[in-house]
């Protein structure tokens, strides 16, 4: 029996795949066009790099805000599922380094967009961003608790502000070394001493 290609058939189907292939390349160029121009990046020139028309980017994407959003939740969906491949593949002390490596570097490349860890959008997008990174800092912190590997009385809310911090100080620096080892006393302050307090 033929398919029926008329209303009610399967028609509709490969314009959905096309819909979502346009967004997931109007995503992509938007960030590669906001990390080399910054929020203020033309939205005709992500059209045109994601090979579509300014209208499909409306469509998808009413506004700038909206698309600054999809961008950062990509990232951060990214971000997370780094700290979930990393607590399975290390040990713990090296899964947690190796994750605030790549948070100060999500951070970095960020800050002008507003960050995900402190973007404020209207539909509350900006917050289910941060949650979503703390909850990834708790896992991989609270992995190295248990082993004894960081402080107790960390709070991954608190490592990710401070690493939040980081990346905002030295936005404007010269010293391109200088994130790494303002990382690198953060870690230090991470490790239970004899003074302070140790994973029970």
């Amino acid at each position: 029996m033929p398919v029926n290609q008329g209303r009610g058939g399967p028609a509709p189907e490969p314009r959905r795949t096309d819909a979502r292939l346009n967004r997931d390349r109007l995503v992509a160029a938007a960030h590669e066009e906001f990390a080399e121009t910054g929020p203020g990046a033309s939205l005709n020139r992500i059209a045109r790099r994601a090979g579509v028309g300014p209208g499909t980017l409306y469509r998808h994407f009413p506004d700038r805000q909206a698309l600054l959003a999809a961008v950062l939740a990509d990232r951060i969906a990214r971000l997370t599922a780094r700290a979930d491949l990393l607590l399975a593949t290390e040990e713990p002390g090296a899964a947690l380094a190796r994750w605030l490596d790549a948070l100060l570097a999500h951070a970095r490349l960020h800050q002008g967009m507003g960050s995900a860890l402190m973007v404020e959008a209207p539909d509350g997008s900006g917050d289910d961003c941060r949650r979503a990174v703390v909850e990834a800092a708790r896992r991989v912190l609270a992995r190295a608790q248990a082993d004894g590997l960081a402080r107790a009385d960390l709070d991954p809310d608190d490592l990710v502000r401070l690493v939040a911090g980081i990346a905002l100080s030295t936005a404007h620096g010269t010293d391109t070394g200088q994130p790494g080892r303002l990382l690198a006393l953060v870690l230090d302050a991470t490790a239970p001493r004899p003074d302070r307090p140790a994973a029970r």
